[in-house]
């Protein structure tokens, strides 16, 4: 059976790949904690977080 592989969107933060958030959190030089209440406020969208984290 042949099975598809899954499609990623470039502008959206996968929240089951650690290596995706691994590298986004040290990209922005946030704690554990900082991250996740940016992502809680601002949702997956890389641009959305990285915009929140500059305000902060």
């Amino acid at each position: 059976m042949i099975s598809r592989k899954p499609t990623y969107f470039r502008n959206a933060l996968d929240l089951r790949d650690k290596v995706q958030v691994k590298v986004l959190r040290r990209r922005l030089k946030l704690t554990d904690e900082q991250f996740a209440s940016i992502v809680r406020k601002s949702g997956k969208s890389i641009a959305a977080i990285t915009k929140e984290a500059a305000k902060s």
